[in-house]
């Protein structure tokens, strides 16, 4: 898309290289940090609207570098995913464009936060992972280090649980989830548009193929 070409031009000189890098970096010292030391860190990360509204700008980036709330074998296992996918997409879209992605799904989150109260990384880093799994599809990782399995089986699970989020979840949920794949959908969406239109047209010529071959056997 030509907007998005000339946005990235623009974007270009102000592009951090390697940036999952850092997103990870930061991310496991504030786990460690608050693993040694239980200061409630995240409290002080967290995007809060009302507090960002007070004066508290930093949390409108720091909420990025919250972990999940797991063990720390499955935040090595989550860490280490998500650094691949990032550099992997960084090195097949190149710094900018990657830096792009990346800025529109957080300024999704933001939105959503706004309207929902309370942001989290959770969707955008999901919408990376979907990305991902758009471009190499047939990619195999060893889940939990263990067992072998496809990206695109993996991408499934995470569209059906977000069509079971926009179907069942509450008001908040279904914004955050819409707002979360903004940045997928800016990215990809004429290619999906495209594959409807080649899909309809595909089958409007089986449908006509078939109904020709009934005649001819009449």
């Amino acid at each position: 898309m030509r907007w998005l070409q000339k946005l990235e031009r623009k974007l270009s000189p102000y592009a951090i290289p390697n940036l999952m890098y850092y997103i990870i970096g930061i991310t496991s010292a504030v786990y460690i940090v608050d693993y040694i030391f239980p200061v409630f860190l995240y409290q002080y990360l967290a995007f809060i609207p009302h507090l960002v509204m007070q004066g508290q700008i930093w949390r409108v980036i720091t909420f990025i570098f919250i972990p999940p709330s797991a063990s720390i074998f499955m935040i090595a296992f989550v860490m280490y995913f998500y650094y691949m996918i990032g550099t992997t997409l960084e090195s097949e879209w190149g710094t900018v464009k990657f830096n792009l992605y990346y800025l529109f799904g957080i300024i999704g989150t933001i939105i959503a936060a706004f309207i929902t109260g309370f942001g989290t990384s959770i969707y955008l880093n999901l919408s990376m992972f979907l990305a991902f799994a758009y471009l190499f599809p047939n990619v195999e990782i060893l889940l939990f280090f263990i067992l072998p399995v496809k990206i695109k089986w993996l991408a499934y699970l995470n569209w059906g649980y977000f069509i079971i989020s926009l179907i069942f979840g509450s008001m908040g949920v279904r914004i955050a989830t819409v707002m979360s794949l903004i940045n997928f959908f800016l990215f990809f969406g004429k290619d999906f548009i495209d594959y409807l239109k080649h899909q309809k047209k595909y089958g409007s010529t089986r449908r006509n193929f078939k109904r020709e071959m009934k005649k001819f056997r009449r």
